[in-house]
C-alpha cells in the first residue's frame, strides 16, 4: 500500500486534494442543457470507479494485510458501515450545496456551506484523532474561515449579485454542518479497532455516496428545491458529453478524496481536512481566469479576492506547522 514517505509528500497530497476538489465542478459548467440531478449520476458512478481502480493499484502494493482486500476481508464490519454512512452524509451535503448555489449564488452557498464544514469536519476530526497542535489548528480553521468570508463578499460586490431568502440560507446551513459530519465518519473507521486503509476507507466513503443517489438524488429529481422535477428518463437520452463530463467530474473529486484521506493518516485527519477545505480558493481562481466571472469587476471585489488568497496561504502554513 502506498503511503506517503514523509510529511512534505503528505502536505502535497493534501493540497492535491483542495485542487481537486476545487476543480471538478468546472466539468458540469461544460455541459449544456442538462439538470445537474442527471448529471450528478456519472458523477457518483465516477467517484465510486477511481477509488477502486485506486484501491486495486496504489492500494494493493506489496500484497499484505494492508493491500485492499486483504485489508476488507480483516476489517471490522462496523467500521465499513460508518465509512458508507459517511458517504451518505456527504452525497446529501453536496447535492443540498449545488441546490444552495442556484438559489443563491456562490457569494452566500459557499462562506456559509463550507465555513461551517470546515469548522465541524476540523474539529470533530482533530477529537478523534487528536494529533497536532490545538492552538495552530484553531489558528488556521479562522483564516479559512475569514478566507471563505472574502471569497464571498468578492462575489457579492459583483455587479448583479443575488440577495438569498431565508430557505436557501437554511439549506447552506444544513449543507455545511452535514459536509463537516462526513470526515469524522471515514476518521473513526481508519482509527478504531481493526481498522479501514486510506484506500478502503475512500472505496466504501464513495460506495455510500453511489448507493444513496438511490435515495437522495430520486427525491431531488421528484421535488427539487429548485426548478422543476426531472425524470429519469432524461439521464438516457441526456448529450453523451454530458454523461463524459460527470464521470470526468467525479473522477477528478475522487482522486482529490483519495489524497486527502491518504494523506491523512500521516499528517492527521483534522490537518488534511482542513487544508482540504481551501477548495473555495481554487474555485476562486477558475472563476477569475477561465470563467471570467471577474471581468469589469470594481476594486471592491479585487480587493476582497487578494485578501482572500492571503487568508487561505496564512490558514495553510498555520495548519502544516501544526503537524510540526
Amino acid at each position: 500500500m502506498f503511503t506517503p514517505p514523509n510529511f512534505a509528500v503528505a502536505l502535497m497530497m493534501t493540497v492535491a486534494s483542495a485542487v481537486c476538489w476545487g476543480s471538478w465542478a468546472n466539468t458540469y459548467k461544460g455541459v449544456k442543457n442538462y439538470r445537474f440531478e442527471l448529471f450528478y449520476w456519472d458523477y457518483a458512478i465516477g467517484i465510486f470507479l477511481i477509488s477502486l481502480v485506486g484501491a486495486l493499484t496504489l492500494g494493493s502494493t506489496g500484497h499484505d494485510s494492508t493491500s485492499f482486500l486483504n485489508n476488507v476481508h480483516s476489517a471490522d464490519s462496523s467500521n465499513i458501515l460508518w465509512t458508507m454512512v459517511g458517504g451518505a452524509i456527504f452525497n446529501l451535503a453536496n447535492l443540498l450545496l449545488v441546490a444552495a448555489i442556484d438559489m443563491a449564488g456562490l457569494a452566500v452557498a459557499l462562506p456559509v456551506s463550507i465555513g461551517i464544514a470546515l469548522v465541524v469536519g476540523t474539529m470533530l476530526s482533530y477529537i478523534l484523532q487528536p494529533k497536532g497542535n490545538l492552538p495552530l489548528i484553531a489558528v488556521g480553521v479562522v483564516c479559512a474561515l475569514i478566507a471563505v468570508i472574502l471569497d464571498g463578499k468578492a462575489f457579492g460586490s459583483l455587479p448583479g449579485g443575488r440577495t438569498a431568502s431565508k430557505k436557501s440560507i437554511v439549506i447552506c446551513v444544513v449543507s455545511g454542518v452535514l459536509m463537516g459530519l462526513w470526515n469524522p465518519f471515514v476518521a473513526y473507521g481508519a482509527t478504531r479497532g481493526n481498522a479501514l486503509t486510506p484506500y478502503s476507507s475512500v472505496v466504501f466513503l464513495t460506495l455510500g455516496a453511489l448507493l444513496s443517489c438511490f435515495v437522495w438524488n430520486l427525491y431531488f429529481m421528484k421535488k427539487p428545491l429548485a426548478g422543476e422535477p426531472v425524470g429519469f428518463s432524461g439521464f438516457f437520452s441526456g448529450p453523451p458529453s454530458g454523461h463524459l463530463l460527470g464521470l470526468f467530474g467525479g473522477i477528478i473529486w475522487g482522486i482529490g478524496t483519495m489524497c486527502n484521506v491518504v494523506a491523512g493518516g500521516s499528517a492527521g485527519f483534522a490537518l488534511s481536512y482542513a487544508i482540504g477545505q481551501s477548495a473555495p480558493m481554487v474555485g476562486a481562481l477558475w472563476g477569475v481566469f477561465a470563467w471570467n466571472e471577474f471581468a469589469g469587476a470594481q476594486a471592491r471585489a479585487k480587493v476582497f479576492l487578494v485578501l482572500m488568497f492571503v487568508f487561505y496561504a496564512a490558514a495553510i502554513l498555520a495548519l502544516a506547522h501544526a503537524s510540526g
